[in-house]
């Protein structure tokens, strides 16, 4: 009996990468009952929003989804999907691997490292204050009364909660990421200099959580220092442990490292559920193109099928996408120097892949 999974094919040109990753899938040889479920833009026209209740009851049901990328306005209109699932299913964790493979166009190569972002809280937990609003004026009010500091009355303003339970929890998910996957080190990245209460917190249930740990070094980096040394030393590093905002930011960088968002997976993960995506774009101006890397999409169905069991079947995916990449003729243009034409489709590298899993 196969597998029963959620999947959002997503916007713009996630169906494209889809299908391609559902075949790769195919082709390993695992049986997957697909529970195909509509969310972002495309919900939206259909549906009037853009998370339904269908597709939420799907992932509260299967447990695991495989998500392409949904669009998301900037500055206006509805706020993130991606984190409205993680909110609404507690997906306390961002797992995002960063790995060079060789063939890729980077300045590094040989790298292996991994971020674990908390999910939950910091600046993205959504309790904003807009410009302007009595209950914005009041809070400045409270502010001034209760610190003496000015604030603007123009200013809009975005509270940064982060908990001792939430801290310890990521961190130590962290670590026991480091311990099972045979891991050296775990690094927490934090602005404690300055934000004394809450990164403060962070770094001080680190330190306490990592005196638990003594198999697994541990070490603590300023953000900002932290990512000079991602840009000048990064074979240095092995499991960054972040609160939210850092975790994004660092994440896209150690993404550049290896070649792209194009080659940058992640996961979101919970106590039972586990949603699984691409973490780039929707991409609207390549729709339908035939044009895009579908290997970031591959990649997260790759550690979807580590984490339901079938770690056997996600290695021999790895493998063939590494060969693809390695042998370089079946390759999607972010793989080639600005202006090279000897590139191809994403359904053509897609299956180069499946070739080499038959």
């Amino acid at each position: 009996m196969g597998y029963r999974i959620t999947l959002i094919p997503g916007d713009g040109i996630g169906p494209e990468i889809t299908e391609v990753t559902k075949r790769c899938i195919e082709a390993a040889g695992v049986d997957i009952d697909w529970d195909v479920q509509q969310a972002g833009e495309s919900a939206l026209e259909k549906y009037g929003t853009p998370i339904p209740d269908g597709a939420l009851e799907s992932i509260a049901k299967n447990k695991v989804c495989l998500k392409a990328p949904l669009t998301t306005p900037v500055g206006s209109g509805f706020r993130s999907v991606n984190v409205y699932i993680r909110q609404r299913f507690n997906l306390y964790v961002c797992l995002r691997p960063f790995k060079f493979y060789e063939g890729v166009r980077s300045r590094y190569s040989g790298l292996n490292m991994v971020v674990v972002r908390e999910n939950m809280e910091d600046l993205y937990s959504g309790i904003e204050f807009e410009k302007g609003k009595e209950e914005t004026r009041e809070l400045i009010r409270f502010i001034k009364d209760k610190t003496g500091k000015e604030t603007g009355e123009d200013a809009g303003i975005s509270i940064k909660p982060i908990s001792v339970a939430n801290s310890e929890r990521i961190v130590r998910f962290a670590f026991e990421y480091a311990m099972k996957n045979r891991r050296k080190k775990v690094t927490a990245v934090h602005k404690a200099n300055i934000m004394k209460f809450t990164d403060g917190l962070f770094l001080d249930v680190a330190r306490k959580v990592a005196a638990e740990y003594t198999d697994i070094k541990f070490e603590d980096r300023i953000v900002d220092n932290m990512a000079m040394q991602l840009v000048q030393k990064p074979e240095l590093y092995d499991v960054l442990v972040c609160p939210n905002l850092y975790g994004d930011i660092l994440s896209d960088l150690c993404a550049g490292l290896v070649g792209g968002l194009g080659l940058s997976p992640g996961a979101n993960i919970g106590e039972d559920i586990a949603v699984f995506e691409a973490t780039h774009g929707s991409a609207p101006k390549y729709k339908g193109l035939n044009k895009v890397n579908p290997a970031a999409l591959l990649l997260a169905g790759i550690m979807m099928l580590d984490y339901i069991g079938e770690s056997e079947k996600a290695s021999k995916i790895e493998q063939a996408l590494a060969g693809v990449i390695r042998e370089g003729k079946n390759l999607t243009y972010d793989f080639r120097d600005p202006g090279e034409k000897n590139c191809v489709g994403t359904r053509e590298m897609g299956e180069a892949i499946v070739d080499r899993l038959k």
